[in-house]
């Protein structure tokens, strides 16, 4: 009779991934209210995109201090830490009227949501097998972009119907409540106890008799284990052994493959990020001219791209292991041929050409998840909170220095305000973002040749 796998994995990293999805709904609550956002709190272009900015900004900075605190505590503590900075954050931004107020909401935000992705991303290993992580680390990212999905519609509806208080309490609530289901739920791994059962000092016995599906790879898998610690430099400070930040910092990037990493989250997902994130919906209404509800329904559609590109994406990544890092590159290209097509058109695009940028796009994001099977592959086991961290800066850092320039490109053309929006004007903006695409794919193309030169001094197959 054969045994039943266990389930316990799949109901833990069920809910940790359902508090990924609604750290996007608060990452993504202002993407279709950019100009409800600018009448509520009477702001230009450059104002509002200091709310994602800044949101951004922590977010990016926080990654690498928390995945040192993932490494020492656990994801179990950080995704309850981060469910309640968010929901602080979200009920200052339901209440405040100064705008500064509610940018020190977003901070609170940003903050709350860094500390969830990495801390789901930590938890796979000890959970799932070596061939199941590509797989598994889609369907996360899958689950997070219905977050986003939730953002862009319901969201919208609930605070043009409802009102802004209504609208932020909701997820404010709904923040809550999902973190009070981790505490109960989530453990770091088979062996250790919810939050709950550390609390009550009480170890239940689903919890002291769990199982991982980490077993031995099927035959024929392409498996190799991460570099050991000793494979990258010691650092010696007063005859001491050194792990403090920029140690490992320093330690981590002397490894080509942690650097490749970094450069495929840089360059594939910022364009999706700054279109959902902020920029889509002026871009669709102010400048090619669409309708609010029509603008909005485009919207769901880049949502519905990502998803599907999940599915697909993990298989391929896990199957073709030696070439994620070109499905990277060849999905890239494709957003930049596609943006570029919409630049040099004269006049408004066509509706044809802006369902292809949607629905391509939006691609870039789950090809980004291929950086983390990329710094899995070479990130020390010790060092994996911190290199997780480390990689996800990356796009984040792209994503938000383009909101702030684009932003900053339209008022310098005095388009700041949705009274003045254009198309030209967009078009300019937007161009921004070619310098970013340039940089990223010319430092992977860099990194994977020493990456590759890496791996045969190694005696090492993954690039």
């Amino acid at each position: 009779m054969r045994s039943m796998r266990p389930f316990l994995p799949w109901v833990v990293w069920g809910v940790a991934a359902l508090a990924y999805a609604i750290a996007i709904i608060n990452r993504s609550s202002l993407a279709a209210l950019g100009p409800a956002a600018q009448d509520h709190f009477g702001i230009d272009a450059t104002t509002l995109a200091a709310f994602p900015v800044i949101q951004l900004v922590v977010y990016a900075v926080l990654q690498i201090p928390v995945g040192v605190l993932l490494d020492r505590f656990g994801s179990t503590v950080l995704i309850l830490a981060g469910g309640i900075l968010m929901t602080i954050g979200q009920v200052a931004m339901a209440t405040v009227a100064d705008v500064w107020l509610a940018i020190l909401a977003r901070v609170l935000v940003g903050a709350g949501d860094a500390c969830m992705f990495i801390s789901v991303m930590r938890l796979l290993p000890e959970w799932f097998a070596v061939r199941q992580l590509p797989t598994v680390s889609q369907l996360t990212g899958l689950i997070g972009q219905a977050g986003q999905l939730v953002s862009v519609v319901p969201l919208a509806l609930v605070v043009s119907n409802l009102g802004w208080m209504a609208g932020f309490s909701g997820i404010s609530a709904t923040v809550f409540l999902v973190s009070l289901l981790a505490f109960f739920v989530v453990r770091d791994r088979p062996g250790m106890g919810t939050g709950f059962e550390r609390v009550t000092g009480r170890l239940g016995s689903l919890s002291r008799n769990a199982r991982s599906l980490a077993t031995a790879p099927l035959t024929g898998a392409v498996v190799v284990s991460p570099p050991a610690t000793e494979m990258i430099e010691t650092q010696q400070a007063d005859g001491k052994r050194t792990l403090r930040f920029w140690g490992k910092a320093r330690r981590l990037l002397s490894l080509p493959g942690v650097r490749l990493a970094y450069w495929v989250h840089f360059t594939s997902p910022f364009a999706a990020t700054v279109f959902l994130l902020l920029w889509g919906l002026p871009f669709l209404t102010g400048g090619v001219g669409l309708s609010p509800s029509t603008a909005r329904g485009l919207l769901t559609l880049t949502v519905l791209s990502s998803m599907f590109a999940g599915l697909v994406l993990g298989p391929l990544s896990s199957r073709f292991v030696e070439r994620r890092v070109w499905i990277n590159v060849w999905i890239t290209l494709g957003i930049v041929v596609t943006w570029v097509a919409i630049l040099l058109w004269p006049g408004p695009p066509p509706m044809w050409l802006i369902v292809v940028l949607l629905v391509v796009m939006p691609l870039g994001g789950p090809a980004s998840m291929i950086s983390f099977e990329v710094s899995r592959s070479h990130t020390p086991r010790s060092f994996i909170g911190f290199g997780t961290g480390l990689v996800n800066t990356a796009g984040f850092t792209s994503a938000l220095l383009t909101i702030l320039l684009i932003g900053l490109v339209l008022d310098l053309q005095g388009a700041g305000s949705p009274d003045n929006y254009s198309l030209g004007a967009f078009k300019l903006a937007f161009a921004v973002q070619i310098p970013f695409w340039a940089l990223g794919l010319t430092m992977i193309f860099i990194e994977q040749r020493r990456t590759r030169r890496w791996m045969q001094k190694h005696g090492r197959r993954l690039r």
